[in-house]
């Protein structure tokens, strides 16, 4: 039981990557509240798995400071934060319209920078703590027609190596996961987005993983939670690639 006394809080934490990372901490001791802007999705996850659910838009600073202080309120205090909320919007730079753009640097991006700015003073109170951050693989390598997402997951990995730096010494570990395609809600509605079905753009997918496929949310989760655990107590500011080999062909 890696997390017992511990408190989690994990954004996007109503389905895929996130609701998956925060069953796997609660089956390790962990409590553990979601947040997302899906309320219903939220409430349902809540209920199903022994969680805690919030509704907040983690690109919103009130919001953010609202579900910090909610968590605090509710659970004590906060040792773990993962940031995992994210979209994606396919094009090319000359496609995107402005307001896609800026979305997504709201969604991806600053989410990240305002959690963890409301999150660490929280962590600092507790004695210290762990930041995972779900950067994808998307941060080192590009891709056909994601330039804005591989704008905002390449600030991301960068994020997580300063603040690595800033707090070492201070009890905070900061860390990133780099995941290749993943079979979550959000691989389905790319799907669309790209023009493909899902079993087509499966199948293209798996060939691009040497190991034949395409994750699952819990390997996803496993990263995440090992990050996030004591057994990662020697490990800060890396970004941990969990894609089958994507990166490495």
């Amino acid at each position: 039981m890696r997390f017992d006394d511990r408190v989690a809080l994990v954004t996007g934490g109503a389905s895929g990557i996130g609701l998956a990372t925060a069953r796997r901490l609660t089956t390790e001791g962990a409590t553990v509240v979601i947040a997302d802007v899906d309320e219903a999705s939220g409430e349902a996850a809540a209920a199903a798995h022994g969680l805690q659910f919030v509704a907040a838009d983690v690109s919103v600073e009130s919001d953010v400071e609202r579900l910090v202080a909610t968590t605090v309120e509710r659970c004590g205090r906060l040792d773990v934060l993962v940031n995992n909320a994210g979209i994606f919007v396919p094009g090319e730079v000359h496609e995107i319209p402005f307001d896609e753009w800026e979305r997504m640097m709201a969604v991806n991006l600053r989410s990240v920078y305002l959690c963890s700015r409301y999150a660490v003073p929280r962590l600092l109170a507790a004695g210290g703590g762990a930041i995972v951050n779900n950067a994808s693989i998307a941060a080192v390598v590009g891709d056909y027609k994601a330039v804005a997402y591989c704008a905002t997951k390449g600030a991301i990995a960068l994020m997580t190596k300063a603040m690595a730096l800033d707090y070492a010494g201070r009890g905070i570990r900061v860390n990133a996961i780099g995941c290749g395609e993943i079979d979550t809600p959000l691989f389905e509605r790319e799907a669309g987005q790209l023009g493909m079905t899902v079993d087509e753009y499966r199948a293209v997918l798996n060939e691009q993983h040497p190991l034949g496929r395409i994750g699952t949310p819990d390997e996803a989760a496993a990263a995440i939670a090992f990050l996030a655990s004591d057994d990662a107590s020697f490990i800060t500011g890396v970004l941990l690639p969990v894609d089958g080999g994507y990166s490495a062909a």
